[in-house]
């Protein structure tokens, strides 16, 4: 086995030997829709939603959860552990380089959101009728991009953080508005126009995914600017991002 599979296969053993990464990017997404789905009232159209019921308008921001969780709670923070613990500095001495241990914590964010993706899919149609996304590969499009813009800033944080308690302090704010904007806090129909506009652009771009799904093609602007995010905050990360 390569210096890469062994270090994804040891990290992937602790990723699922610590139970609150998979419940809180996996199983709370999921129970939140079947708990939602059991309530009548919510599985009814409604014109606020545009004759469509709140699960299927709320479906994305319950994706959100796993995609802020991944890629700026549980992403910066390994990262900073085994930085402040000197594991990074020590396998720049090994063959398996520290650049092996990055790629495999992206693999492993990467597979948790697409584990999760399917499964909000899956029982969202089997077990509560949610329409399937209506643009199969627009939905892939705008779920990578907004994946994407937000695992650069969770690596920008894990750049700057020289700690574990500061890069759990600076991933706060960037997970919190993230979920906010998200829709997840509080339904987007709720909050104020100019807030549901922010969110528009603010990674992963709840709006985008949410166009995606319900049929509508979503705005080349917000696909735009996750990609941006994603190659500028990426590159700030990449020059700041140090092993020691």
């Amino acid at each position: 086995m390569s210096a890469f599979g062994q270090i994804l296969k040891i990290e992937t053993k602790l990723f699922l030997r610590d139970p609150a990464a998979p419940l809180t990017t996996i199983a709370l997404p999921l129970a939140l829709l079947v708990v939602f789905g059991f309530i009548p009232a919510l599985r009814r159209p409604d014109p606020i939603f545009g004759d469509r019921n709140f699960i299927e308008y709320f479906v994305p921001s319950l994706l959100v959860i796993t995609v802020a969780m991944a890629a700026v709670n549980i992403l910066p923070t390994v990262l900073a552990t085994y930085r402040e613990r000197g594991v990074l500095r020590r396998l720049a001495t090994t063959p398996a380089s520290p650049v092996a241990l990055l790629a495999a914590q992206l693999v492993i964010s990467l597979a948790t959101i697409l584990t999760s993706a399917v499964l909000l899919v899956a029982v969202g149609r089997l077990a509560f009728g949610v329409p399937l996304p209506r643009h199969p590969l627009s939905f892939t499009l705008a779920l990578t991009l907004g994946t994407a813009a937000l695992l650069a800033l969770g690596l920008l944080v894990a750049a700057v953080a020289r700690t574990t308690k500061a890069a759990q302090a600076l991933a706060v704010p960037v997970f919190m508005g993230s979920m906010f904007f998200g829709g997840v806090y509080l339904p987007r129909f709720l909050l104020p126009d100019f807030l549901v506009r922010i969110g528009d652009y603010t990674p992963p771009g709840v709006q985008a995914l949410l166009d995606a799904w319900t049929g509508d093609s979503p705005q080349p602007l917000q696909l735009a600017i996750m990609a941006v995010i994603t190659v500028l905050v990426g590159s700030v990360a990449a020059k700041l991002f140090r092993w020691e």
